[in-house]
């Protein structure tokens, strides 16, 4: 809900379509009234299996379906700065096709980013994927996206197949986009995290670990090529 009401006083809807994908928000923000406030174009409601991944591919068929040529993706969790979305717009005409946010790089920001998820980003998931698409990378674990229509219905890229559900076709792109050669680039971007944010515990975090880095060498092996 706070993603949308920033959106909305940046003026984001005059510049694109508003989509929102949802897995099971319960914040009152997919309320008609506050749609329709907010100058929202359209409303996805994902109700099969699946997590993050099944969200985007219903989220890139829509929006391919009706014909957008171009496709910018933000976390709805509020850490990113909806202001910095026509940087994605300008890429994407500018022939980029596939733009990532970096808060890594120059003019880049970053605020209480949890140190285990600094150390795990830019000491293994962002040198191994750079090293496998030979790409170089900085940011490689955020959302915070956009995507030419041309590479997303190549159908040596594939995104729409079942293997991707949960965090796969974030890894998944950024290592086949450079491989087939799609114009790719970073953009500086502000992500911030709340004040005294809990770290993961200690079952979660290794699961998440091995998950994460299950996903990484898988990716990078070509295991999700078409």
């Amino acid at each position: 809900m706070t993603l949308l009401k920033r959106m909305s006083e940046a003026k984001i809807s005059q510049l694109l379509d508003i989509l929102i994908v949802d897995g099971g928000t319960t914040d009152g923000s997919l309320e008609k009234s506050f749609l329709d406030e907010h100058n929202i174009t359209g409303l996805l409601l994902k109700t099969g299996p699946g997590k993050l991944s099944s969200q985007l591919r219903c989220a890139y068929a829509y929006a391919l379906y009706q014909g957008y040529e171009g496709i910018v993706t933000i976390d709805g969790n509020n850490k990113d700065n909806p202001k910095d979305i026509p940087k994605f717009i300008k890429a994407l005409e500018e022939g980029v096709d596939f733009a990532q946010a970096s808060r890594f790089i120059k003019g880049g920001y970053s605020e209480n980013t949890p140190l285990i998820r600094y150390i795990a980003i830019r000491l293994i998931h962002a040198p191994v994927l750079s090293f496998a698409s030979k790409f170089f990378w900085t940011d490689t674990t955020q959302g915070f996206r956009a995507y030419s229509s041309k590479m997303l219905l190549d159908p040596r890229v594939a995104p729409f197949r079942d293997i991707f559900k949960v965090y796969e076709l974030l890894c998944y792109l950024s290592y086949r986009a450079p491989i087939l050669g799609y114009n790719c680039k970073e953009l500086p971007t502000e992500r911030l995290y709340p004040k005294g944010e809990k770290a993961p515990t200690k079952i979660s975090f290794f699961r998440g670990s091995y998950d994460l880095l299950d996903t990484l060498f898988r990716a990078c092996t070509g295991a999700y090529n078409p």
